[in-house]
């Protein structure tokens, strides 16, 4: 079945659940039931938002597992496939637009690499410690990196994503804004967006600060506000402090591995990992400027050596007890991202037991969870909400 194929029978999947009374919204379909305003704290939960049915499924950088990620294509189908929200990541160009890319190394995710008038433009840096060499967002204009087209990022993984190589530019955050703000006058409904700052602290150090250019864009489409449907998200705790003084959208702290720190802190010399924030004093302080966390899902249930599940952590039951949700990262369908108990066969990309995984991390009680097939999150989901 070509991948086409498959994503029709997913939305036609996805209007039959919500048809039954589950929690999927294909397109066009009516938006769910509003859930209570203002994103108030619920006892023994997170928080909830309208709109927003718990849980949430989150289009990782758009459907970014049937089309290169962090393109309108990518964004277009994931809400088509009935994501309740899509996910941005930003970094700045040089003249200090905000584009949509994972990293601002873009040789992996744009076809840079071919353009002999950028050759010059390649070079090795140093970005949150680590040593990157490739072509950096921060280095082109943004008249420049429109010249380019986007392209798959593992295409070992994903060849069939290799099909759509070329059809779509790197999309400025202002351009998804007007996306989502058609989109949601055309279904009736607003259009909810995730949306990473990347490397915040390293690129205020080049004089390109993402905090302040996000606020100014989120005020002029009317996505500041208490209510907005919008996260705004940081593995920089200083970040996503930073956009609690400017904005009253909710706001997100995401959080990797236990034992690494944010680089905001390694800059400040704050001795402070992961695992001292996820402590029951930790999560209080991050509710004092966050509505919710976004974990690895590792921190949920970790793996052993062999990369099987093992018992779920008290993670989300000490996150809601601080009346803060959790939008865990990420699940994915192939075999090579599972948990070794769900993996089929030996083909790293080939599809496994994604379902059976799925229900494992729902089943802990996360507010929500980023995928790159929505459709696979959806039905999932809907299942979890139907028990």
């Amino acid at each position: 079945m070509t991948q086409g194929g498959t994503a029709r029978r997913s939305v036609l999947g996805a209007a039959a659940v919500l048809a039954a009374g589950g929690v999927a919204a294909g397109p066009g379909a009516a938006p769910a039931a509003a859930a209570p305003t203002g994103g108030a704290a619920r006892p023994g939960g997170g928080r909830r938002y309208p709109g927003l049915p718990v849980p949430t499924v989150i289009g990782h950088r758009g459907a970014s597992g049937y089309r290169p990620e962090h393109t309108l294509g990518s964004y277009q189908l994931a809400l088509d496939l009935g994501a309740h929200v899509i996910e941005q990541d930003l970094v700045p160009t040089k003249d200090g637009h905000l584009v949509c890319r994972h990293e601002n190394e873009i040789g992996g995710t744009t076809d840079v690499a071919d353009r002999p008038e950028f050759a010059g433009r390649r070079t090795t840096k140093s970005v949150d410690g680590v040593s990157v060499t490739g072509w950096f967002t921060e280095d082109f204009t943004l008249a420049e990196l429109k010249t380019l087209r986007a392209k798959e990022r593992i295409p070992a993984v994903r060849q069939r994503n290799t099909l759509y190589d070329g059809r779509w530019a790197v999309p400025t955050f202002e351009e998804v804004l007007r996306w989502a703000r058609r989109e949601g006058r055309r279904r009736g409904r607003e259009v909810w967006l995730h949306v990473e700052t990347k490397h915040p602290t390293y690129f205020r150090g080049l004089g390109l600060p993402l905090e302040e250019p996000l606020a100014r864009l989120l005020r002029r489409y009317g996505r500041d506000g208490r209510d907005a449907p919008v996260f705004l998200q940081s593995f920089e705790p200083s970040s996503v402090q930073r956009l609690a003084r400017l904005v009253d959208a909710p706001k997100v702290v995401l959080l990797g591995a236990a034992n690494t720190r944010p680089w905001d802190f390694t800059v400040a010399g704050d001795p402070r990992t992961v695992a001292d924030l996820i402590t029951p004093a930790g999560l209080r302080r991050l509710a004092g400027f966050a509505q919710g966390i976004g974990p690895t899902l590792d921190l949920v249930i970790p793996r052993d050596a062999a990369g099987r599940l093992t018992s779920p952590t008290t993670l989300v039951a000490d996150a809601h007890a601080c009346g803060l949700l959790l939008h865990p990262y990420t699940a994915r369908n192939e075999n090579s991202f599972l948990p070794a108990e769900f993996r089929k066969g030996t083909d790293p990309a080939a599809y496994g037991d994604a379902f059976g995984a799925l229900s494992a991390y729902l089943r802990t009680g996360i507010d929500g969870i980023f995928t790159d097939q929505p459709d696979t999150g959806l039905l999932a989901a809907a299942e979890i909400a139907g028990r």
